[in-house]
């Protein structure tokens, strides 16, 4: 078994992986929602990725930078339902007055909702920074940072903020979160974007 890594698709094909500052950057915090805390949706690690998040989006506030928050909504008697408090948005990590919230049914935050069209009107370029932050990493961290790259976006997991569940494998082993987590995050800084590991190394 090989130890020495294969070049990734972004260097193959010529992509900057150096993530950006967050200064020239928007913020989207991703179904940050109180099921991934309790119940059947817990996650392995989420009250310290909550804590990482709202360090993050402490330092997006007070850098001015535009902030949007993504929401799930599974329906009525889901665990995504946001008409109820399992699926409204963590407290740590809520909106305040001006930062808009983009409703979304599928894992990539891009699809059937607004959030491109929110992002043009906070001034944000089609290339421009996307910095993400939230749930779960393999699922719509990952496709949000995949629909980002479609879009012509750059974007930025950042992977203190992000967690995950464990998983059977099709082989009927269980994959640790950890393991999922980190699977996740190599297939983004494969192709889709680039990955820092805490909120301290992004620069400001």
């Amino acid at each position: 078994m090989t130890t020495t890594p294969s070049r990734t698709l972004r260097d193959v094909v010529g992509l900057d992986s150096e993530p950006p500052r967050l200064s020239e950057s928007a913020l989207v915090l991703i179904d940050y929602q109180n099921t991934y805390l309790t119940g059947v949706m817990a996650l392995e690690g989420a009250d310290a990725a909550v804590k990482a998040g709202a360090r993050l989006l402490a330092r997006a506030r007070a850098a001015g930078i535009p902030v949007v928050h993504i929401v799930n909504d599974g329906g009525e008697n889901t665990p995504y339902d946001i008409r109820a408090h399992i699926g409204a948005l963590i407290d740590e990590v809520a909106p305040v007055d001006g930062e808009p919230v983009v409703v979304k049914q599928f894992p990539d935050a891009f699809h059937a909702t607004t959030l491109e069209q929110t992002l043009r009107d906070l001034g944000v370029r089609p290339d421009g920074h996307l910095v993400l932050a939230g749930f779960m990493t393999h699922m719509c961290v990952a496709f949000t940072a995949q629909g980002a790259f479609r879009h012509g976006y750059r974007p930025t997991v950042v992977a203190e903020t992000a967690a995950t569940r464990p998983l059977a494998a099709p082989d009927g082993t269980v994959l640790p979160a950890a393991d999922l987590h980190a699977a996740a995050l190599t297939t983004v800084t494969d192709l889709f974007g680039t990955v820092v590991a805490t909120v301290d190394a992004l620069r400001d």
